[in-house]
């Protein structure tokens, strides 16, 4: 049956038996000696099948999206979108989230610490039945650990995850240090840690391009100490698949007891083989993958959650092991994150990207109109890309929030508050659309949902406009009116004029806060489908330099500075100038929250310093 892949068959395995002397057969002739030699390093040769059920062992998901994630320039989250993304992975079903860098900031810490006092503790949603492990990053040294220790005790289950250079390029350039001091950080760390916590993780960082001998020792030193975990971190994604894998089985066979900890992947994409060499490593031993949604991190990002994850179920065949992950909750959680940090997925992303399950060419589409398997190797529905139910603005509260918990939003169906005023606005924008979509609901709560409350910011309660073009129809003037609220409840009123409603409604805008601030990026995008879409707009906002203040109302653009943090605003709404000004306002109050410095690193890093970090950044 050539419809058993993910998603399109009720019964995978009930082919398979059928088929495979046909397929041993066919792989037989086609495979030759040489690639079976190369095949055989890692993983035994196996039969091209679509999928089956097995007796698997447990692959541990490990989401490092808040921290490594967020060092993605540009993506500066609040604490509220945090906690969003922090409960949206607990739903989606990942093992252990590392939310933050506790010394790095108050706000930092902060972070971590609410994170796991209030998802910490969440079981619901969750395949495995346990809570979601909330680890914290922490360097080799006493005070970073006691902080991080600090910030994630308060989840029932938690980790530290302490890190020290192992590479020669970085023990003499970065720390000035042997390779045995090295160790003996490494194991006073470990130690110290394990002093206060019993799931501890160690990586050495750069250890793509250490001594594999040394990372032995060093390896066997941390186990001693008291290390759970040892992740082999790729920090600058130099490795190659092959290379990568061969790393891992080294340290699993050779490390004393590299039988008794679990051994976890760190894979950055800076030649494009993040994934590649993630799932190499799997087929070597690696039990633990570290992993970002659509790929953020450092430069080139980190290895992709949602390809690893569908790496596994699609193929089981070659990677036989066991993920508690919630595949529908991929796309959900994507969007999220693209719409928090601002920075967009490329359509041609493979799993979550626009075009990822889109079908142009003539024979493609026969095929698919014909089987969907013929050119799908897995459902839009697997992903949670399905959109099927629509309400309009005669559907009673009850309805929405039935399908509110339906799509996994129970904690706000449950508040009364809240869904009043979101049935409210769904309602509204049903008047113009006459009916609402899955998208057009979770695109407006997702938005909402990470908006300040009114206590604590600038509350957007409406603008009036006037535009129209001069004698020669080439140039458009505009008058906009904004009303704004601020956090002890005054209204406050301006109008200004631009040379287009954006410029006019952002003038306003600017009269009323008063924060001196250039405008980088802004775009618009439609969220659904149709000439009634709903429309999204984000913006990129930079502080401008101390002196710099606003003399007049002028809408200040220019290129991102570098060194200056950017500060994301987004906005949701059936009018595009609506939702520029919700963009606009939601930018302002992350800078008014985060400050200036945009959360900065409160730590020594002189160069003589031992806790220094390369670049002001970690692995």
């Amino acid at each position: 049956d050539p419809s058993c892949l993910i998603g399109h068959c009720d019964d995978p395995a009930r082919c398979i038996q059928s088929r495979t002397m046909l397929v041993d057969a066919m792989l037989r002739s086609a495979r030759t000696a040489s690639l079976r030699r190369a095949g055989s390093r890692f993983a035994p040769a196996v039969s091209r099948c679509f999928s089956t059920e097995a007796n698997k062992d447990k692959l541990f998901i490990f989401d490092t999206t808040l921290r490594d994630g967020e060092q993605s320039p540009g993506a500066t989250l609040t604490l509220k979108e945090k906690l969003l993304i922090a409960r949206q992975l607990s739903r989606l079903g990942v093992d252990i989230c590392e939310a933050g860098f506790p010394i790095a900031s108050e706000g930092d810490f902060e972070a971590v610490k609410i994170v796991a006092e209030e998802i910490g503790p969440i079981v619901e949603d969750r395949a495995s039945g346990l809570p979601m492990r909330i680890c914290g990053l922490a360097r080799a040294n006493k005070k970073d650990l006691d902080r991080c220790y600090d910030a994630v005790r308060h989840a029932p289950l938690n980790r530290i995850h302490t890190f020290l250079a192992s590479s020669d390029i970085h023990l003499e350039h970065k720390l000035h240090i042997s390779r045995a001091e090295c160790i003996k950080r490494a194991v006073e760390a470990v130690a110290h840690a394990r002093a206060m916590c019993d799931n501890i993780e160690f990586s050495p960082e750069d250890a793509g391009r250490s001594d594999v001998n040394f990372l032995v020792d060093l390896c066997d030193a941390v186990i001693e100490a008291g290390a759970t975990t040892l992740n082999i971190p790729d920090t600058v994604g130099y490795t190659v698949p092959a290379e990568y894998a061969s790393i891992i089985a080294h340290l699993k066979k050779h490390c004393k007891k590299g039988d008794e900890v679990i051994w976890s992947t760190h894979c950055h994409n800076d030649l494009g083989l993040a994934t590649a060499n993630t799932l190499q490593a799997v087929q070597a031993g690696a039990r633990q993958v570290e992993v970002t949604l659509n790929s953020l991190g450092e430069r080139a990002g980190n290895t992709s959650l949602e390809e690893v994850v569908m790496a596994v179920r699609t193929r089981p065949q070659h990677y036989p092991y066991h993920i508690d992950v919630d595949t529908k909750q991929i796309l959900r959680a994507s969007k999220m994150v693209a719409l928090y940090t601002g920075i967009a997925v490329q359509p041609n992303k493979a799993i979550v990207g626009a075009n990822a399950f889109a079908h142009e060419a003539g024979i493609h589409q026969h095929g698919v109109l014909k089987h969907a398997a013929t050119y799908e190797i897995m459902t839009p529905a697997s992903v949670g890309a399905d959109s099927e139910l629509v309400l309009g603005k005669h559907s009673g509260k009850s309805a929405f929030k039935q399908r509110l918990e339906q799509l996994g939003y129970k904690e706000v169906a449950a508040d009364e508050e809240a869904l009043t005023k979101l049935v409210a606005e769904f309602k509204a924008v049903a008047d113009q659309k006459k009916v609402i979509t899955d998208a057009d609901m979770e695109a407006i709560l997702v938005d909402r949902m990470a908006m300040p409350s009114a206590a604590e910011a600038w509350t957007f309660q409406g603008l009036q406009l006037v535009a129209g073009t001069d004698g020669s129809g080439d140039r458009v003037r505009a008058t906009s009116t904004v009303q704004l609220i601020d956090s002890d409840g005054n209204e406050h009123a301006e109008a200004a004029i631009g040379s287009g409603p954006v410029e006019a409604t952002f003038k306003a805008i600017n009269r009323i806060i008063k924060l001196p601030v250039t405008l980088v990026q802004y775009n618009v995008n439609a969220v659904t489908g149709g000439k009634d879409a709903l429309g999204g707009v984000l913006v990129h906002i930079q502080p401008k330099a101390p002196g710099q203040g606003i003399e007049t109302d002028e809408v200040s653009h220019s290129d991102k500075a570098k060194g200056v943090p950017v500060y994301t605003g987004h906005g949701t709404s059936t009018d595009i100038i609506v939702a520029s000004a919700l963009s606009y306002v939601n930018a302002l109050n992350k800078l008014i929250a985060l400050g200036p410095d945009g959360n900065p690193l409160k730590v020594d890093v002189s160069a003589d310093s031992a806790d220094r970090i390369l670049d002001g950044k970690a692995i």
